[in-house]
Protein backbone atom coordinates (compact mmCIF):
# COMPACT_ATOMS: atom_id res chain seq x y z
CA UNK A 1 0.00 0.00 0.00
CA UNK A 2 1.31 3.44 -0.95
CA UNK A 3 0.93 6.45 1.33
CA UNK A 4 0.14 9.82 -0.28
CA UNK A 5 -1.21 13.13 0.86
CA UNK A 6 -4.16 14.31 -1.21
CA UNK A 7 -2.27 17.43 -2.23
CA UNK A 8 0.70 15.36 -3.40
CA UNK A 9 -1.51 13.04 -5.43
CA UNK A 10 -3.18 15.94 -7.19
CA UNK A 11 0.17 17.48 -8.03
CA UNK A 12 1.38 14.18 -9.49
CA UNK A 13 -1.69 13.42 -11.56
CA UNK A 14 -2.95 16.85 -12.47
CA UNK A 15 0.09 18.31 -14.03
CA UNK A 16 1.42 16.77 -17.20
CA UNK A 17 3.09 13.96 -19.01
CA UNK A 18 6.47 15.38 -17.98
CA UNK A 19 8.85 12.73 -16.67
CA UNK A 20 11.73 14.83 -15.40
CA UNK A 21 12.22 16.48 -12.03
CA UNK A 22 13.51 19.90 -13.07
CA UNK A 23 11.66 22.85 -11.56
CA UNK A 24 9.95 24.88 -14.34
CA UNK A 25 10.85 28.10 -12.51
CA UNK A 26 14.57 27.31 -12.32
CA UNK A 27 16.73 28.22 -15.34
CA UNK A 28 19.68 26.06 -16.33
CA UNK A 29 23.27 27.31 -16.23
CA UNK A 30 22.69 29.22 -19.48
CA UNK A 31 19.58 30.92 -18.13
CA UNK A 32 17.16 28.85 -20.22
CA UNK A 33 13.72 28.00 -18.88
CA UNK A 34 12.14 24.55 -18.66
CA UNK A 35 8.64 25.21 -20.02
CA UNK A 36 6.66 22.01 -20.74
CA UNK A 37 3.08 21.92 -21.96
CA UNK A 38 0.65 20.88 -19.24
CA UNK A 39 -2.47 18.76 -19.65
CA UNK A 40 -4.69 16.40 -17.71
CA UNK A 41 -5.10 12.62 -18.04
CA UNK A 42 -1.59 11.63 -19.18
CA UNK A 43 -2.67 7.97 -19.15
CA UNK A 44 -4.24 8.66 -22.56
CA UNK A 45 -0.76 9.17 -24.02
CA UNK A 46 0.72 5.81 -22.95
CA UNK A 47 1.32 3.43 -25.84
CA UNK A 48 -1.00 0.45 -25.24
CA UNK A 49 0.61 -2.07 -27.59
CA UNK A 50 4.09 -3.52 -27.74
CA UNK A 51 4.37 -3.41 -31.51
CA UNK A 52 4.39 0.39 -31.62
CA UNK A 53 6.12 0.63 -28.25
CA UNK A 54 9.00 -1.41 -29.67
CA UNK A 55 9.39 1.05 -32.55
CA UNK A 56 9.78 4.31 -30.67
CA UNK A 57 6.02 4.82 -30.32
CA UNK A 58 5.35 5.18 -34.03
CA UNK A 59 1.82 4.19 -35.03
CA UNK A 60 0.03 6.69 -37.25
CA UNK A 61 1.52 5.31 -40.49
CA UNK A 62 2.25 1.65 -39.70
CA UNK A 63 0.10 -1.11 -41.16
CA UNK A 64 -3.31 -1.56 -39.56
CA UNK A 65 -3.86 -3.90 -36.63
CA UNK A 66 -6.22 -4.30 -33.67
CA UNK A 67 -4.68 -1.25 -31.94
CA UNK A 68 -5.27 1.17 -34.83
CA UNK A 69 -7.97 3.09 -32.99
CA UNK A 70 -5.38 4.35 -30.53
CA UNK A 71 -2.97 5.64 -33.19
CA UNK A 72 -4.99 6.47 -36.27
CA UNK A 73 -8.60 5.40 -36.59
CA UNK A 74 -8.37 5.89 -40.35
CA UNK A 75 -6.15 2.80 -40.61
CA UNK A 76 -8.91 0.41 -39.57
CA UNK A 77 -10.57 0.34 -42.99
CA UNK A 78 -7.30 -0.94 -44.51
CA UNK A 79 -7.04 -3.91 -42.15
CA UNK A 80 -6.94 -7.32 -43.80
CA UNK A 81 -8.91 -9.31 -41.22
CA UNK A 82 -12.65 -9.72 -40.81
CA UNK A 83 -12.77 -9.65 -37.03
CA UNK A 84 -10.06 -9.39 -34.41
CA UNK A 85 -9.17 -8.38 -30.88
CA UNK A 86 -6.15 -6.99 -29.05
CA UNK A 87 -5.10 -7.06 -25.42
CA UNK A 88 -2.20 -4.97 -24.10
CA UNK A 89 -0.68 -4.85 -20.62
CA UNK A 90 1.74 -2.16 -19.44
CA UNK A 91 3.28 -2.34 -15.94
CA UNK A 92 4.04 1.08 -14.47
CA UNK A 93 7.00 2.05 -12.25
CA UNK A 94 8.32 -1.51 -12.06
CA UNK A 95 11.87 -0.23 -11.65
CA UNK A 96 10.73 1.29 -8.33
CA UNK A 97 9.22 -2.06 -7.34
CA UNK A 98 5.66 -0.72 -7.58
CA UNK A 99 3.53 -3.72 -8.50
CA UNK A 100 -0.07 -2.53 -8.51
CA UNK A 101 0.00 0.35 -11.03
CA UNK A 102 -0.66 -0.72 -14.61
CA UNK A 103 -2.45 0.05 -17.85
CA UNK A 104 -4.69 -2.51 -19.54
CA UNK A 105 -6.00 -2.00 -23.05
CA UNK A 106 -8.67 -4.11 -24.78
CA UNK A 107 -9.69 -3.45 -28.37
CA UNK A 108 -11.63 -5.06 -31.17
CA UNK A 109 -12.76 -4.48 -34.75
CA UNK A 110 -15.31 -5.92 -37.16
CA UNK A 111 -15.44 -5.50 -40.92
CA UNK A 112 -18.97 -4.68 -42.11
CA UNK A 113 -18.13 -4.94 -45.82
CA UNK A 114 -15.21 -4.34 -48.15
CA UNK A 115 -15.27 -0.59 -47.39
CA UNK A 116 -16.37 -0.23 -43.76
CA UNK A 117 -14.91 -1.30 -40.42
CA UNK A 118 -16.16 -0.54 -36.92
CA UNK A 119 -14.12 -0.82 -33.75
CA UNK A 120 -14.10 -0.28 -30.02
CA UNK A 121 -11.56 -0.13 -27.21
CA UNK A 122 -11.32 0.13 -23.45
CA UNK A 123 -8.29 1.65 -21.70
CA UNK A 124 -8.06 1.13 -17.93
CA UNK A 125 -5.35 2.64 -15.71
CA UNK A 126 -5.15 1.36 -12.14
CA UNK A 127 -3.24 3.42 -9.59
CA UNK A 128 -3.29 0.65 -7.01
CA UNK A 129 -4.21 1.03 -3.36
CA UNK A 130 -3.38 4.38 -1.77
CA UNK A 131 -3.67 5.57 1.80
CA UNK A 132 -4.61 9.25 1.67
CA UNK A 133 -3.34 11.55 4.40
CA UNK A 134 -3.40 15.27 4.96
CA UNK A 135 -0.22 17.38 5.21
CA UNK A 136 0.04 16.58 8.91
CA UNK A 137 0.04 12.85 8.27
CA UNK A 138 -3.50 12.19 9.51
CA UNK A 139 -5.18 9.34 7.63
CA UNK A 140 -8.14 10.41 5.52
CA UNK A 141 -9.04 7.13 3.80
CA UNK A 142 -7.80 4.11 1.92
CA UNK A 143 -8.72 4.41 -1.75
CA UNK A 144 -8.16 2.79 -5.14
CA UNK A 145 -7.76 5.57 -7.75
CA UNK A 146 -8.46 4.58 -11.33
CA UNK A 147 -9.08 6.02 -14.77
CA UNK A 148 -10.61 4.60 -17.91
CA UNK A 149 -11.59 5.56 -21.44
CA UNK A 150 -14.00 3.74 -23.72
CA UNK A 151 -14.58 4.52 -27.37
CA UNK A 152 -16.35 3.46 -30.54
CA UNK A 153 -14.96 4.03 -34.00
CA UNK A 154 -15.95 3.92 -37.65
CA UNK A 155 -13.52 3.77 -40.57
CA UNK A 156 -14.23 3.79 -44.28
CA UNK A 157 -12.34 3.32 -47.51
CA UNK A 158 -12.63 6.35 -49.80
CA UNK A 159 -10.78 4.72 -52.67
CA UNK A 160 -8.22 1.99 -53.30
CA UNK A 161 -5.48 3.89 -51.44
CA UNK A 162 -7.16 6.34 -49.04
CA UNK A 163 -9.00 5.70 -45.78
CA UNK A 164 -10.57 7.87 -43.09
CA UNK A 165 -12.10 7.25 -39.68
CA UNK A 166 -13.75 8.85 -36.70
CA UNK A 167 -13.84 7.76 -33.04
CA UNK A 168 -15.89 9.03 -30.11
CA UNK A 169 -14.56 8.60 -26.57
CA UNK A 170 -15.85 8.84 -23.00
CA UNK A 171 -13.23 9.35 -20.29
CA UNK A 172 -13.58 8.93 -16.54
CA UNK A 173 -10.94 9.78 -13.92
CA UNK A 174 -11.45 9.05 -10.22
CA UNK A 175 -8.35 10.05 -8.27
CA UNK A 176 -9.79 10.83 -4.85
CA UNK A 177 -13.47 9.97 -4.87
CA UNK A 178 -15.70 12.75 -3.55
CA UNK A 179 -14.13 14.54 -0.62
CA UNK A 180 -13.63 17.98 0.87
CA UNK A 181 -10.19 19.62 0.66
CA UNK A 182 -10.22 23.06 2.27
CA UNK A 183 -12.86 25.15 0.57
CA UNK A 184 -12.99 22.90 -2.48
CA UNK A 185 -14.92 19.71 -3.12
CA UNK A 186 -12.91 17.16 -5.04
CA UNK A 187 -14.82 14.76 -7.27
CA UNK A 188 -14.29 12.36 -10.18
CA UNK A 189 -13.83 13.96 -13.59
CA UNK A 190 -15.62 13.18 -16.84
CA UNK A 191 -14.73 14.15 -20.38
CA UNK A 192 -15.75 13.48 -23.98
CA UNK A 193 -13.40 13.49 -26.93
CA UNK A 194 -13.19 12.59 -30.62
CA UNK A 195 -10.43 11.37 -32.92
CA UNK A 196 -10.15 11.98 -36.65
CA UNK A 197 -7.70 10.02 -38.75
CA UNK A 198 -6.62 9.67 -42.38
CA UNK A 199 -4.42 6.95 -43.87
CA UNK A 200 -2.80 6.49 -47.29
CA UNK A 201 -1.47 3.18 -48.56
CA UNK A 202 -0.10 2.38 -52.01
CA UNK A 203 1.79 -0.56 -53.47
CA UNK A 204 4.67 0.43 -55.75
CA UNK A 205 7.92 -1.05 -56.94
CA UNK A 206 11.23 0.47 -55.89
CA UNK A 207 14.03 -1.12 -57.83
CA UNK A 208 13.72 -4.87 -57.40
CA UNK A 209 11.50 -4.68 -54.35
CA UNK A 210 7.71 -4.55 -54.11
CA UNK A 211 7.06 -1.78 -51.59
CA UNK A 212 4.10 -0.47 -49.65
CA UNK A 213 4.23 3.29 -49.03
CA UNK A 214 2.10 4.56 -46.16
CA UNK A 215 1.23 7.95 -44.68
CA UNK A 216 -1.00 8.96 -41.81
CA UNK A 217 -2.49 12.01 -40.13
CA UNK A 218 -4.44 11.86 -36.86
CA UNK A 219 -6.05 14.32 -34.47
CA UNK A 220 -6.62 12.59 -31.14
CA UNK A 221 -8.31 13.35 -27.80
CA UNK A 222 -9.95 16.55 -29.02
CA UNK A 223 -12.62 17.23 -26.44
CA UNK A 224 -13.94 18.84 -23.31
CA UNK A 225 -11.86 20.16 -20.44
CA UNK A 226 -11.31 18.11 -17.30
CA UNK A 227 -12.13 19.37 -13.82
CA UNK A 228 -11.79 17.73 -10.41
CA UNK A 229 -13.01 20.87 -8.64
CA UNK A 230 -14.82 24.08 -9.55
CA UNK A 231 -11.66 26.16 -9.69
CA UNK A 232 -9.41 23.92 -11.75
CA UNK A 233 -9.95 23.13 -15.43
CA UNK A 234 -7.38 21.34 -17.58
CA UNK A 235 -7.15 20.44 -21.25
CA UNK A 236 -7.06 16.90 -22.55
CA UNK A 237 -3.83 15.76 -24.26
CA UNK A 238 -5.15 16.90 -27.64
CA UNK A 239 -2.57 15.82 -30.18
CA UNK A 240 -1.65 16.11 -33.84
CA UNK A 241 0.34 13.20 -35.26
CA UNK A 242 1.79 12.99 -38.78
CA UNK A 243 4.00 10.32 -40.29
CA UNK A 244 5.02 8.14 -43.19
CA UNK A 245 6.84 4.92 -43.92
CA UNK A 246 7.83 2.19 -46.35
CA UNK A 247 7.71 -1.58 -46.16
CA UNK A 248 9.93 -3.47 -48.61
CA UNK A 249 9.34 -7.09 -49.55
CA UNK A 250 12.97 -8.16 -49.89
CA UNK A 251 12.10 -11.68 -51.01
CA UNK A 252 9.54 -14.39 -50.36
CA UNK A 253 10.34 -14.53 -46.65
CA UNK A 254 11.84 -11.19 -45.60
CA UNK A 255 10.24 -7.76 -45.13
CA UNK A 256 11.76 -4.54 -43.85
CA UNK A 257 9.74 -1.50 -42.80
CA UNK A 258 10.82 1.87 -41.47
CA UNK A 259 8.73 4.79 -40.28
CA UNK A 260 9.18 8.39 -39.15
CA UNK A 261 6.57 10.40 -37.26
CA UNK A 262 6.15 13.76 -35.58
CA UNK A 263 3.52 14.78 -33.07
CA UNK A 264 2.57 17.96 -31.27
CA UNK A 265 0.24 18.66 -28.39
CA UNK A 266 -2.57 21.03 -29.40
CA UNK A 267 -2.62 22.55 -25.92
CA UNK A 268 -1.61 26.15 -25.06
CA UNK A 269 1.93 26.75 -23.87
CA UNK A 270 2.11 28.07 -20.28
CA UNK A 271 3.60 31.51 -19.69
CA UNK A 272 5.50 31.66 -16.40
CA UNK A 273 4.74 35.38 -16.22
CA UNK A 274 1.00 34.62 -16.24
CA UNK A 275 0.48 33.77 -12.57
CA UNK A 276 -3.28 33.41 -13.10
CA UNK A 277 -2.84 30.70 -15.75
CA UNK A 278 -5.34 32.53 -17.91
CA UNK A 279 -4.71 30.15 -20.81
CA UNK A 280 -6.85 27.61 -18.94
CA UNK A 281 -9.87 29.84 -19.58
CA UNK A 282 -9.57 29.52 -23.35
CA UNK A 283 -12.20 27.55 -25.22
CA UNK A 284 -11.10 24.25 -26.70
CA UNK A 285 -11.24 25.61 -30.26
CA UNK A 286 -9.24 28.72 -29.34
CA UNK A 287 -6.71 26.62 -27.44
CA UNK A 288 -6.09 24.37 -30.46
CA UNK A 289 -5.43 27.27 -32.84
CA UNK A 290 -3.40 29.20 -30.28
CA UNK A 291 -1.20 26.18 -29.54
CA UNK A 292 0.60 26.62 -32.88
CA UNK A 293 1.78 30.18 -32.20
CA UNK A 294 1.75 30.91 -28.45
CA UNK A 295 5.26 29.87 -27.32
CA UNK A 296 6.66 32.74 -25.19
CA UNK A 297 10.21 32.26 -26.45
CA UNK A 298 12.05 32.08 -23.12
CA UNK A 299 15.09 30.21 -24.41
CA UNK A 300 15.14 31.47 -28.00
CA UNK A 301 12.73 33.04 -30.48
CA UNK A 302 9.02 32.28 -30.28
CA UNK A 303 9.23 30.32 -33.53
CA UNK A 304 12.12 28.18 -32.31
CA UNK A 305 10.36 27.39 -29.05
CA UNK A 306 7.29 26.41 -31.05
CA UNK A 307 9.49 24.00 -33.00
CA UNK A 308 10.82 22.61 -29.70
CA UNK A 309 7.30 21.41 -28.92
CA UNK A 310 7.39 18.95 -31.81
CA UNK A 311 8.27 15.42 -30.72
CA UNK A 312 9.58 12.92 -33.25
CA UNK A 313 10.13 9.21 -33.42
CA UNK A 314 11.72 6.63 -35.70
CA UNK A 315 10.84 2.96 -35.99
CA UNK A 316 12.18 -0.07 -37.85
CA UNK A 317 10.50 -3.47 -38.21
CA UNK A 318 11.94 -6.62 -39.74
CA UNK A 319 9.54 -9.50 -40.42
CA UNK A 320 10.48 -13.05 -41.37
CA UNK A 321 7.94 -15.27 -43.10
CA UNK A 322 5.10 -13.14 -41.65
CA UNK A 323 5.58 -15.04 -38.41
CA UNK A 324 8.51 -13.48 -36.57
CA UNK A 325 9.40 -9.79 -36.10
CA UNK A 326 12.26 -7.78 -34.60
CA UNK A 327 11.81 -4.08 -33.93
CA UNK A 328 13.67 -1.05 -32.68
CA UNK A 329 13.05 2.69 -32.48
CA UNK A 330 13.86 6.02 -30.94
CA UNK A 331 11.69 8.75 -29.39
CA UNK A 332 12.84 12.36 -28.91
CA UNK A 333 11.36 15.24 -26.94
CA UNK A 334 13.16 18.56 -26.48
CA UNK A 335 14.97 18.98 -23.18
CA UNK A 336 12.93 22.09 -22.30
CA UNK A 337 9.58 20.46 -23.14
CA UNK A 338 9.82 17.26 -21.13
CA UNK A 339 13.18 15.73 -22.06
CA UNK A 340 11.86 12.27 -22.85
CA UNK A 341 14.48 10.53 -24.98
CA UNK A 342 14.61 6.78 -25.22
CA UNK A 343 15.55 3.82 -27.36
CA UNK A 344 13.11 0.94 -27.71
CA UNK A 345 13.40 -2.68 -28.74
CA UNK A 346 10.81 -5.35 -29.35
CA UNK A 347 9.94 -8.67 -30.90
CA UNK A 348 6.85 -10.53 -31.97
CA UNK A 349 5.71 -13.88 -33.29
CA UNK A 350 2.54 -15.21 -34.86
CA UNK A 351 1.11 -18.70 -34.50
CA UNK A 352 -2.06 -19.35 -36.49
CA UNK A 353 -4.65 -16.86 -35.17
CA UNK A 354 -2.57 -15.57 -32.26
CA UNK A 355 0.16 -12.93 -32.33
CA UNK A 356 2.23 -11.89 -29.32
CA UNK A 357 4.50 -8.86 -29.03
CA UNK A 358 6.92 -7.68 -26.35
CA UNK A 359 8.80 -4.40 -25.98
CA UNK A 360 11.48 -2.85 -23.81
CA UNK A 361 12.34 0.80 -23.19
CA UNK A 362 15.83 2.21 -22.47
CA UNK A 363 15.98 5.91 -21.41
CA UNK A 364 18.98 7.78 -22.78
CA UNK A 365 18.99 11.01 -20.73
CA UNK A 366 16.51 10.76 -17.86
CA UNK A 367 14.50 8.24 -15.92
CA UNK A 368 11.19 6.97 -17.26
CA UNK A 369 8.26 5.14 -15.59
CA UNK A 370 8.70 2.32 -18.12
CA UNK A 371 12.48 2.01 -17.80
CA UNK A 372 13.68 -1.59 -17.76
CA UNK A 373 10.13 -2.89 -18.06
CA UNK A 374 8.89 -5.66 -20.34
CA UNK A 375 5.49 -4.93 -21.90
CA UNK A 376 3.20 -7.44 -23.57
CA UNK A 377 0.36 -7.32 -26.07
CA UNK A 378 -1.69 -9.91 -27.92
CA UNK A 379 -3.64 -9.88 -31.18
CA UNK A 380 -6.27 -12.51 -31.95
CA UNK A 381 -7.44 -12.78 -35.57
CA UNK A 382 -10.86 -14.40 -35.44
CA UNK A 383 -11.88 -13.80 -39.04
CA UNK A 384 -11.46 -17.42 -40.07
CA UNK A 385 -13.94 -18.53 -37.42
CA UNK A 386 -16.63 -16.32 -38.92
CA UNK A 387 -16.32 -17.50 -42.50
Amino acid sequence: MKRYSVVTLLIITFTTNILTAQNPDDPDILGRKFNPIKHALPFLTISPDSRSAGMGDVGVSTSADAYSTNWNVGKLASIEGKFGMGLGYTPWLRKLNVKDINLTYLSGYYRLDENQVVGTSLRYFSLGSMLFTDNQGNVIKDFNPNEFAIDASYSRSLGPNFFMGLAARYIYSNLTGTMQLGNETLKPANAFAVDLGAFYKKEVRLGDYPTVITGGLAFTNVGTKVTYSENNKNFLPMNLRLGGGMNHELDQYNQLGYYVEINKLMVPTPDIRDTLNSYQNLSVASAIFQSFSDAPGYNTSKFKEEMQEIMWSLGVEYIYDKKFAIRTGYFHENEFKGNRKYVTAGAGFKLNMLSMDISYLIPTVANHPLAQTLRFSLVLDLGALME
